[in-house]
């Protein structure tokens, strides 16, 4: 229960549907109680042969009682239930926040089907214990009160008889509980990598289809659906051992109230309706015992679910900065002082020592193999990841005294993997403001080479584009991408490899229409390509996790180095081309 003692403020938040919700259980537990007691009337009524009684009164009595108690059962739920829907909504919104505060480091650890899993299965499990799981347990500790209490105002000795096979249920509760949280965190895992891998067939699809690998991706998912078979199995043949043993302990409650009460009647000491009552009350002690049992299955389920959201929630959020809170925009010379950087899961250095200036207004280009750092370099500018060792200044402060909300939004990135949204282009454009605007969205579109081909869609800027962009091909989801960073109008404009998807022809037109967008504001290119580099006020070599070579695109030339290679290979490409 430790587990769940974060959930007390959102208990707190719906205390008052709580306790209403306790009093309708109250009110209808009493009701249903005084059932059982106007059956024993009616049984002693005709044992003793009375002929002046109206067994429709008795009938009509019964039937009101257990239908005003059915109304206010019926307000327990509209209660109870509806606080713990409104939980889960409270806690998936949280889980969901606190998401989106978390660096990008915690979703390479992650993947995306356990963070479903968690905001799916796991919070639905809690809720289960917020609503039936609060409701039941109210339920049966009042239900075993007002009984035992009614119970031993009958007879003390047959009481305690039919009570005898009691704490045998609450052993074999307890075994059997005590198991099931291991099995149901056997099964929280298995539904996690089930998750995972339905994710990830269904991202990657065009992958799967092209290389003709449907056979094998559906083996393969039913091994992983098969383990979570086999473990939800496993749960369940231990849940349904235990309800049967309940349900026979308390049938030998009824043997034993049948047989004494019957010898007590006998003697004289009881009536037939005073056993009849027993009998009935003794059913109304069935559903609590079985109650019990499944309460704590639901305990135990919602324990270990708990258990892992919580250890998300406790994942700190990227850290804010402690200086000048008013800031709303970052300007200023780019500065890397000493910048290394290494990701936690390994000792090996991506940056070591780099020192670099990037004065304010200009542009500047990398160039270097693939997995040098390029991408790394920029990503820590607007603090995707933390530089292990230096510091990365802008107009003098370091980032990690901007506010995080400012320094991003005055960073435009437009990275190697283009992704878009389920949505319209328009809407796609306009990402970074609540609002679009038309002028703007058709300039950005119009910059970044894509006006084309959207006047070709029937709908134009309205015109939907499947998950991630699908129905577009690689250069327009590019331009696509190139468009939202203009419309966003940044201080510092980062684009990442982002024209590698289109053609040298439609590059020439973009790099045109970008001259104007860039003027003034700070530009950083990565590029494989010579001619996307070449007009750039700076460009630098990155190899061996370290700065190479830089200068300008003449002075590279001069160096005869790796942008000098570089140079050649691509114009002879370019040649063999042409031929």
């Amino acid at each position: 229960m430790k587990s769940l003692l974060p959930l007390l403020p959102y208990l707190k938040a719906q205390k008052w549907k709580l306790i209403s919700g306790t009093v309708f259980i109250a009110i209808s537990i009493f009701l249903q109680s005084l059932y059982p007691m106007v059956i024993g009337s009616a049984v002693d009524e005709i044992t003793n042969k009375t002929s002046n009684i109206s067994y429709i009164s008795y009938a009509l009595i019964s039937v009101g009682l257990i239908l005003v108690g059915g109304f206010f059962l019926f307000l327990t739920r509209r209660t109870i239930i509806v606080s713990s829907r409104e939980i889960e909504n409270d806690l998936r919104h949280d889980f969901f926040e606190h998401l989106m505060k978390l660096p990008k480091e915690f979703f390479d650890r992650n993947s995306t089907g356990d963070l479903m899993a968690h905001a799916t299965n796991d919070i639905n499990n809690i809720r289960n214990f917020l609503g039936p799981g609060i409701m039941y347990s109210i339920q049966t500790v009042l239900r075993t009160v007002v009984t035992l209490a009614i119970m031993f105002s009958i007879s003390v000795k047959i009481s305690f008889l039919a009570l005898i096979p009691l704490p045998l249920i609450t052993l074999l509760v307890y075994n059997v509980m005590k198991r099931v949280y291991g099995r149901s965190q056997k099964v929280q895992e298995s539904f996690s990598d089930l998750t995972t891998k339905v994710q990830e067939n269904f991202a990657g699809i065009r992958v799967v289809k092209s290389y003709v690998r449907e056979l094998s991706e559906i083996e393969r998912f039913e091994r992983v659906s098969a383990d979570y078979q086999k473990k939800s199995l496993a749960l369940a043949r231990l849940q349904s051992y235990s309800f049967p043993m309940m349900f026979l302990l308390t049938s030998v409650s009824i043997i034993i109230v049948v047989y004494f009460g019957g010898i007590e009647v006998i003697k004289g000491n009881l009536t037939l309706g005073n056993v009849t009552e027993f009998i009935v009350y003794l059913g109304q002690l069935t559903w609590p015992m079985i109650a019990f049992g499944w309460v704590i299955n639901l305990v135990q389920r919602a324990s270990p679910s708990m258990d892992r959201i919580m250890k998300i929630r406790n994942t700190k959020p990227a850290e804010e900065s402690e200086g000048e809170t008013s800031l709303t925009r970052v300007n200023g010379d780019i500065e890397y002082r000493n910048v290394s950087f290494k990701y936690p899961s390994t000792d090996v250095y991506v940056l070591k020592n780099i020192n670099l200036i990037i004065p304010e207004g200009s542009s500047l280009g990398i160039i270097g193999q693939t997995g040098c750092g390029k991408t790394t370099l920029v990503n820590l500018i607007p603090r995707v990841y933390e530089a292990v060792e230096g510091s990365v200044l802008i107009g003098g402060k370091d980032v990690k005294s901007i506010p995080l909300a400012s320094l991003r939004q005055s960073t435009g990135v437009v990275p190697q993997e283009s992704f878009l949204f389920s949505n319209t282009i328009g809407n796609n454009i306009s990402y970074s403001s609540d609002t679009a605007d038309e002028e703007k969205i058709l300039r950005a579109s119009e910059i970044a080479g894509l006006y084309k081909d959207i006047n070709i869609f029937p709908d134009k800027y309205k015109t939907l584009i499947g998950e991630r962009g699908v129905t577009l091909s690689g250069g327009q989801k590019q331009r696509t991408s190139i468009a939202r960073a203009i419309y966003k109008k940044p201080d510092i404009l980062i684009l990442d490899d982002s024209l590698s998807a289109v053609d040298t022809n439609t590059e020439e037109e973009i790099l045109k229409g970008l001259k104007d967008v860039l003027r003034g504001r700070t530009t950083i290119v990565i590029s494989h390509r010579i001619s996307t580099l070449k007009n750039l006020d700076k460009i630098i070599v990155l190899d061996n996790h370290t700065i190479t070579e830089e200068g300008t695109h003449e002075e590279l030339l001069a160096k005869k180095g790796f942008y000098y290679n570089v140079h050649v290979k691509q114009l002879l490409e370019e040649e063999i081309e042409e031929m």
